[in-house]
This record gives structure tokens, sequence and C-alpha cells, in this order.
């Protein structure tokens, strides 16, 4: 018996925090999600960095040994300004010095990035004017885009997603929940097709350092908004129609940013994603609720109240003006009444 009771107690005390348990198995997961990435990039990448650090001292060691008129102290020197220098975008090479970070095409390209918190970090201010300008066009610009992302998807996506998922279930009578995921996975195999795997072809031909798999590298990093800035189009030292090349990429980066909010939207109003998405919301009180229900009821019986007076002052209105238009009409047939009655007797007099 108080066996029973106590697991009966424990099935209504999860059920009646059922929320809670789930968002804390919703945190566990991001955290070991997390921690599994790190152990995996860590376990990847170390190799090839320990690898890379090898090779950089063997050759300094190298370089100072064959030009010992040149201290290893200067040598560093050298070499910190020349990374401070390429950390800024500038190259010291003889072959890029005809490419300008700053020219036209370039900031529109970085003003991009920079309103779509992509941020490559290839490019940045080099002055001090920059930098407050920066912060100060971010701040006004970001919210900007924000706004003007969401307006240009919420137009799109009624064409893009609603209507053809509306017209299929009235017109040819299919279930609308099976429609929308079957348009979801279409939409997201077009957009993959048509913004990333053509664009990857494409920036694997126009870029001779990029095999296919770092152009499409690029693109994920890209629409994503994740900027790393390892790979960045049009900073190649002879690359051909850099200006244009640029404008390219910078309508491409914006068209490419809407596609992808358009299908996150149309896979977040999936039936079965709302639904997976509702257990780890915060559920509302019954007195929430009751409050709710009491001030819409309120608002309810104040908005019917103003409707009766509203109509009886409209029907007193009419009333009082069809009385006036009755006693002139009255007042006007006295009054031909009377005319008409001199007229005769004056005629009988005449008589």
């Amino acid at each position: 018996m108080l066996q029973s009771l106590a697991g009966s107690s424990c099935v209504r005390l999860v059920e009646r925090h059922r929320s809670a348990w789930y968002f804390g198995l919703l945190v566990l997961g991001y955290l070991l999600y997390l921690l599994f990435g790190a152990v995996v990039f860590s376990s990847v990448e170390l190799p090839y960095e320990d690898l890379l650090r090898q090779e950089l001292r063997k050759l300094k060691q190298r370089f100072v040994e064959e030009h010992q008129c040149l201290s290893e102290q200067q040598l560093e020197s050298f070499l910190a300004r020349v990374l401070q220098a390429s950390n800024y975008g500038v190259s010291v090479l003889s072959n890029a010095s005809g490419s300008w970070n700053w020219d036209f095409t370039s900031a529109l390209f970085f003003a991009s990035t920079v309103l779509s918190t992509t941020g490559y970090g290839h490019t940045v201010p080099l002055s001090d004017g920059g930098k407050a300008f920066c912060i100060i066009y971010s701040v006004i610009g970001i919210p900007f885009t924000l706004l003007f992302l969401t307006a240009v998807v919420q137009r799109v996506i009624v064409y893009v997603t609603r209507r053809p998922v509306l017209y299929f279930h009235i017109h040819w009578g299919f279930s609308k929940q099976i429609v929308a995921i079957i348009h979801a996975v279409i939409l997201g195999f077009m957009t993959v097709s048509c913004f990333f795997f053509i664009p990857a072809i494409i920036f694997s031909v126009l870029e001779d350092d990029w095999n296919f798999l770092e152009s499409f590298y690029f693109c994920f990093i890209s629409l994503s908004t994740i900027g790393l800035g390892d790979y960045v189009p049009g900073e190649g030292y002879d690359q051909k129609f850099r200006e244009l090349y640029k404008i390219g990429i910078t309508c491409y980066l914006l068209l490419g940013l809407i596609a992808m909010l358009v299908v996150l939207e149309t896979f977040c109003e999936l039936h079965e994603l709302k639904k997976f998405r509702k257990i780890f919301y915060v559920k509302k009180n019954k007195e929430e609720d009751q409050v709710h229900i009491t001030e819409h009821d309120q608002l309810s019986f104040s908005s019917i109240s103003d409707q009766k007076h509203e109509a009886e002052n409209t029907s007193l209105k009419m009333t009082n003006e069809t009385s006036l238009k009755h006693r002139q009409d009255t007042s006007n047939l006295m009054r031909e009444k009377t005319r008409i009655t001199k007229d005769l007797h004056l005629t009988l007099m005449a008589l």
C-alpha cells in the first residue's frame, strides 16, 4: 500500500514538473553536445597544429642559420609586425600590393558582413574613427537588418510555403500536415542545391586554391553566419574582375541568408516541431490563465457595453431625426392646405 502511494506521488510529481524535467534534459544534452564537439575538434586538429608548429620551428631555425647577419630577436620583431598587418588584411607579399582592402566594393562587402553578423574578420577597421563608426553603424544597422529580413521573409513565405500547402490541401484533399512535411523537405533540398552545391562548384572553379569541399565549407559557414574567415572569396592575387566578383558575392550572401531564414521558418511552422518545442516551454499556471480569462471577459463585457450604448445612441439619433422630419412634413402640409384654402376663397369672391 505504501509503495503504491509512494509510486503514485512520484508519478504526480513528475507529471507536475514535466516541463522542468524536459528543460533540464535539454540543458544537459546541449552541454554534452558542446563537450562532444570540443573533444572531436581537439582530437582531429591538435595533431595538425603540432606538425605545423614543428615545421615553422625548423624553418625559422634554418633561416637564422642561413642569415647570420640577422639576429633571432630582429626576426621575431619582423614576423610579429607582419602577422599584425596580416590580421588587418594587409599582406607584405609583392604580388599582393595591387589589391586594396578598402576600395568601394571591398567596403560594401565588409558592410554586408557586419550587418549580417557574419564577420569574416579578414578585414577590420584600422583607424580609431573607423572602429567608432563600426560600433555606431552596427548598433543601428543590425536591428535594421533584422527588421528588413523579417519583413522580406514574412512576404516570401506566403508565396513559397503557405499558399502551396493550402492549395494542395484544398484542391487535392491531401492532409495539411503531410503536405507541409513534404513541402518543407522539397524546399530544403532546393535551397541546399541552389545555395550550397551549385555555388560550391562555381567557387571551386573561380578560386584557384579551393576544392569542392572547401567551397562547400565556405558556403555553409557564410550562410549560417558563423563566418570564421579562413576562406574568403575574391582575395586571390590575380583575381579577375575583382570588383564585380565582390558585388556578386555580396548579393549571394544576402539572398542565401533570406533563403535560409525562409527554410527555417517553414520547418518551424510544422505541427510536429511545434509540439516538440512546447514540451520545453514553461506552462502557464491556472491562476494566470484565470486572470487572462477574467481580463478577456471584462474587456469583452466592456466592448459589448460600449457597443450597446453606441447602438442606443444611434437609435435615439435616428428617432429624433425621423420625428423632426415628420414635423417638418406636417408643417409643410398645413401651409400648403392654408394656401389652397385661401386661393379657393379668393376665387369664390371674384365670382
